[in-house]
């Protein structure tokens, strides 16, 4: 088994530990206010408040834990060595133990546990809330070899972050560019089909049948060209181009009609 499985599983083991010694003395504490037992673990007492609070607290020491095994060894000299990892993950244990010791000699079960507990429960306030981070703080701020390679570590960092956002930012410009090095080649090919959609539009009298031929035959070459997006370049050119000659009269917009069903062009009406 690794080392650091090793102290996963230890730091696992303390944990639930702390966690039980924290429930005993919440309960001890309600059970020595007059609380009934019931009312501690209905689901509508201090049960749910108890299990907030020691899922949060099993969280927390999780994290930490994740996070005091990621640390760099030159910025944390101290909290990184595994003799401080071992403290860290056994002081829950370690404090059971010490409340143990100092609980020698009591008369009732009861007081042990107690003692045990608030021993668990002293020691890993202590050190993981307390002792770690004012060390870990402490281990930033004094050595000047820690300080300048946190700087440099940072200055890296911040320079990745701002060449990643160049790149997007570039390759997003470069694919607007393209997309509109298209629309201006599909403008000027599919001017003439326009032209032609317009005058189906503005026509005084029409042939429906004929016209849906042609724009149907019309729409099928935009879908060959450039699939939907052509399409609607081509029909909004000829909107355009239909309320122009109308002088911006109402134009009924037949397109969407005679296109529906060709390729993955949908009548917006019938939706």
């Amino acid at each position: 088994m690794s080392e650091r499985r090793t102290l996963k599983l230890i730091h696992l083991a303390s944990t639930l530990w702390f966690i039980l010694c924290v429930g005993y003395i919440l309960i001890s504490a309600l059970r020595q206010a007059g609380v009934r037992w019931w009312v501690i673990f209905s689901l509508s007492g201090y049960s749910v408040f108890l299990f907030l609070l020691l899922m949060s607290l099993y969280l927390f020491a999780i994290f930490r834990g994740i996070s005091s095994s990621q640390k760099v060894k030159i910025e944390h000299p101290l909290t990184s060595t595994n003799y401080y990892r071992v403290l860290y993950v056994t002081t829950p244990l370690l404090g059971g133990l010490a409340g143990c010791l100092g609980m020698i000699g009591v008369e009732t079960i009861s007081q042990f546990l107690f003692g045990t507990s608030l021993g668990t429960l002293g020691a890993t306030f202590l050190v993981w809330v307390i002792l770690d981070p004012a060390i870990g703080l402490l281990e930033m701020l004094l050595p000047p070899a820690s300080r300048k390679h946190r700087a440099q570590r940072l200055a890296r960092a911040k320079a990745l972050r701002e060449k990643r956002q160049k790149d997007r930012e570039r390759l997003l410009a470069e694919v607007l560019a393209e997309e509109k090095s298209v629309r201006n080649h599909w403008q000027k090919l599919l001017n003439p089909n326009a032209e032609k959609l317009a005058g189906l539009l503005t026509a005084d009298r029409i042939d429906f049948k004929q016209a849906e031929l042609e724009a149907v035959d019309i729409g099928v070459n935009a879908w060959q060209i450039g699939g939907l997006s052509c399409m609607r370049q081509l029909r909004d050119m000829a909107m355009a181009i239909a309320r122009q000659r109308s002088k911006n009269k109402a134009v009924i917009d037949y397109i969407d009609l005679w296109w529906d069903g060709i390729g993955s062009w949908r009548n917006t009406s019938l939706g």
